[in-house]
């Protein structure tokens, strides 16, 4: 079952769900798709579909670190776009004033990219089938909260498992702004009272709104780790 919204009422189950960090590349989803459209009405080799290969890449790219790295704090957040800023502020120079760096400017003057609509439209066919497999493998395995008992629904067969949910305590981790910038996602660890291990959920999307679900209906112990990153 799907992570869906819960009502404020205290008696309504409330639903967690670990997503994959797959789930991440929808600006990357989107930029193809946008692509793609885009380029139906133009040449394939124009400035504009170049352009557009071009915004496709670095989209993609930063969609790649967001999934490479984590930057735990509002200052490496900070590091990275100025790093990004002068990036894009030295080829511009350099592109702009030809006579600074010649061999740089030879070498950009070759970099074209360009792609068909064919190109994006597979890709966002893939990414696509992608979403939809895991929207699928998510009904098998998520977490509900009662308010006497934490339930865990997994496996093809319906697989459960019962933990005693009053005095639960909860650990709230955002261990990387992009990811909660993204889709307000975080880890959430559930230390149900009566069980020795803690129950890790490394990627649950709005997980501000989940955690204060939870600590309302349950009058729960709740820890807030790392959360440097904006409400």
């Amino acid at each position: 079952m799907a992570e869906s919204a819960t009502s404020d009422g205290e008696g309504k189950p409330i639903y967690l769900v670990d997503y994959p960090k797959i789930i991440l590349l929808y600006p990357t989803f989107l930029v193809a798709l946008a692509c793609g459209i885009v380029g139906l009405f133009i040449k394939e080799d124009s400035p504009v579909a170049i352009t557009l290969a071009t915004v496709f890449l670095w989209t993609f790219g930063v969609n790649l670190v967001v999934l490479a790295f984590e930057f735990p704090r509002t200052t490496s957040l900070t590091i990275f776009f100025l790093v990004m800023a002068l990036v894009l502020g030295a080829i511009l120079l350099v592109r702009s004033n030809p006579e600074v760096l010649p061999m740089v400017t030879n070498l950009l003057s070759h970099i074209r990219p360009h792609a068909n609509p064919s190109f994006y439209f597979t890709l966002v066919g893939v990414l696509g089938l992608i979403y939809i497999g895991v929207l699928v493998l998510v009904g098998f395995d998520y977490w509900e909260v009662r308010p006497n008992e934490l339930l865990h629904h997994h496996g093809f067969l319906s697989n459960l498992e019962r933990y005693s949910a009053p005095n639960l305590r909860v650990t709230k981790e955002i261990n990387d702004v992009f990811e909660y910038a993204l889709l307000r996602s975080g880890r959430l660890i559930l230390h149900p009272s009566n069980e020795p291990r803690a129950f890790v959920l490394d990627n649950v999307l709005f997980i501000n709104k989940k955690e204060q679900e939870i600590t309302k209906m349950l009058g729960a112990l709740s820890v807030r780790v790392r959360t440097d990153s904006p409400s």
